[in-house]
């Protein structure tokens, strides 16, 4: 990186930074990004993990925006087939709730027409009997009907990283743990560059670019003021918290997504072995780099979902982990966190630093679409139409459907003669999609070992996703922290060794990652007060 000069610097390996990078890639440009901690670290892969359309936006009268991330769903969808999938979203109408059934008919009409649903996925309004048929769990008090819809599921951070993987894979060069310190300017006070340093190592580099763009998330405004152009529009930075409970303690039968009562609606899904609920939406002004649930938080989520399925008389010490995310929303005087605009802002510099904040993860491409039109005109270069809304990710290489459907029987056949359990093939297809036959490769070389399937994933992960600590493979590359903690925990001395003889670190490399990951861990589940 330091050798050459690039088109375009993106600093910031989210899914907005990364859709950028492959975005560019697939245009021509030289594409260089950097992350100062993990790809997908911050707001990327602690969302709700919901492709959606963003229904409760119809209240807010954002049609542009429900078109918008409703058509996109569609298109995320296709291109990651393996980390995208449809889900069952029951929204139950009740008496006091926001919305009666009329409305609740009309919005979710207006929203598939918007979004351009498939017919097989349309709404389906049930009566009071068939909404409580479709969750038996729920509060049958004032109830009063429901609607049925799809939602499509995914892994944040999975995404991300096979956004990652397509644009290096299309020439872009991407370092994780590389942190931009200082904005390099020429005489004319445009921004030409960053000093650079690298964390693993502690060296630190210049990167020459043409254009450079802020796609920092909740950082964006640290960044502009290193660049003195924090002026106008600043950021908001909101809180969403998610809680996680093993599935026996609500065992819903399909995601559901409901009034609270205070004018916000929340999610549970299942998923697995967990059902998880979220999200609050607070104004947040602490540490960015380490929000997390509090009690208070806690609380909230959980008179939510025990006065929707009182039956489950869910408890502090039944929640298994959290997680806890910040929007980078811009702010509106007098406006409440709920209700600033998610829509996504592009503010240039008077030195030419292009920021991009806002926006919502299944609008990713779009965003990126436009920060290369804009980094096109600023290069001079012709346009060349934006070619990533057909373009399958990696991993995501199907043709259609019945590609997909065919392609993990095979697997499955292939996994079964190489002596792997079936539910661990599927796993492996859900995180990695076509990409499965390269952890096949490596397990024959491992077959002997007494972990032979932990080993395999682990060196796939250095080797191929730039795995570099316990934390970026437990929680970014296969979310076991959030969805498989207690069977985890018990794998982290051996995942710590693989990954620092992988890696040819030295000894005291592996009591460091336990304790940098016990203390990260430590997040996942206690409570600041």
């Amino acid at each position: 990186m330091a050798s050459q000069q690039f088109d375009l610097l993106v600093i910031g390996g989210g899914i907005t930074g990364c859709g950028i990078a492959l975005d560019a890639a697939l245009r021509g440009m030289k594409v260089a990004l950097i992350e100062k901690s993990d790809f997908a670290s911050g707001t990327s892969s602690r969302s709700t993990k919901l492709i959606h359309g963003g229904l409760r936006y119809l209240k807010q009268l954002e049609f542009k925006l429900v078109r918008d991330v409703g058509s996109e769903r569609a298109v995320v969808h296709r291109n990651a087939r393996h980390v995208v999938i449809p889900e069952k979203m029951l929204l139950p109408i009740v008496e006091g709730g926001s919305l009666g059934k009329l409305p609740t008919s009309l919005g979710l009409l207006v929203y598939d027409l918007l979004a351009g649903v498939k017919a097989e996925e349309r709404r389906k309004m049930l009566d009071r009997h068939e909404t409580y048929k479709a969750e038996p769990l729920l509060n049958t008090n004032g109830l009063l009907g429901g609607g049925l819809y799809f939602e499509y599921r995914t892994d944040d951070s999975r995404l991300v990283i096979e956004l990652a993987k397509s644009a290096y894979a299309n020439g872009a060069l991407l370092l994780n743990y590389a942190q931009s310190t200082k904005f390099i300017y020429d005489s004319t006070g445009k921004v030409t560059g960053a000093t650079v340093t690298d964390h693993n190592s502690g060296n630190s580099f210049d990167i020459r670019a043409k254009v450079i763009v802020n796609a920092c998330g909740p950082w964006v405004d640290l960044l502009r003021k290193e660049d003195n152009s924090l002026k106008g529009k600043r950021l908001q930075l909101t809180k969403g918290v998610h809680l996680v409970f093993p599935y026996e303690k609500l065992p819903l039968k399909q995601a559901a997504y409901f009034d609270v009562g205070d004018g916000r609606m929340i999610f549970a899904i299942p998923r697995d072995n967990i059902t998880y609920v979220g999200t609050t939406d607070t104004v947040y002004n602490e540490s960015i780099d380490s929000p997390n649930c509090t009690k208070a938080d806690a609380d909230y989520l959980l008179k939510a979902i025990n006065h929707m399925f009182p039956s489950a008389g869910l408890q502090l010490n039944d929640i298994q982990s959290t997680w806890a995310g910040l929007r980078p929303l811009i702010h509106e005087d007098g406006k409440s966190a709920s209700e600033l605009s998610r829509k996504d802002e592009i503010m240039v510099s008077s030195s030419g630093l292009i920021s991009i904040a806002g926006g919502k993860l299944t609008g990713y491409r779009l965003m990126a679409e436009k920060i290369v039109d804009l980094a096109e005109k600023k290069l001079g270069r012709k346009h060349t139409p934006s070619t990533t809304k057909n373009y399958r990710l990696s991993g995501g290489e199907f043709k259609d459907e019945d590609d997909f459907t065919n392609s993990l029987k095979q697997f499955l056949a292939q996994g079964e003669k190489l002596g792997i359990a079936p539910q661990v093939v599927s796993r492996w297809f859900y995180r990695y999609g076509k990409n499965v036959q390269q952890l096949f490769e490596i397990y024959l070389s491992q077959s002997k070992h007494a972990n032979a399937t932990e080993l395999t994933e682990t060196q796939y992960g250095v080797k191929h996703e730039m795995v570099h600590t316990l934390s970026d493979f437990t929680i970014r590359r296969t979310g076991n922290v959030f969805f498989n903690y207690p069977a985890t925990k018990s794998q982290l001395p051996f995942i710590a060794t693989a990954i620092t003889s992988l890696l040819n670190l030295p000894e005291e490399a592996k009591t460091q990652q336990l304790s940098r990951a016990s203390s990260e861990f430590e997040m996942v589940v206690a409570f600041k007060h």
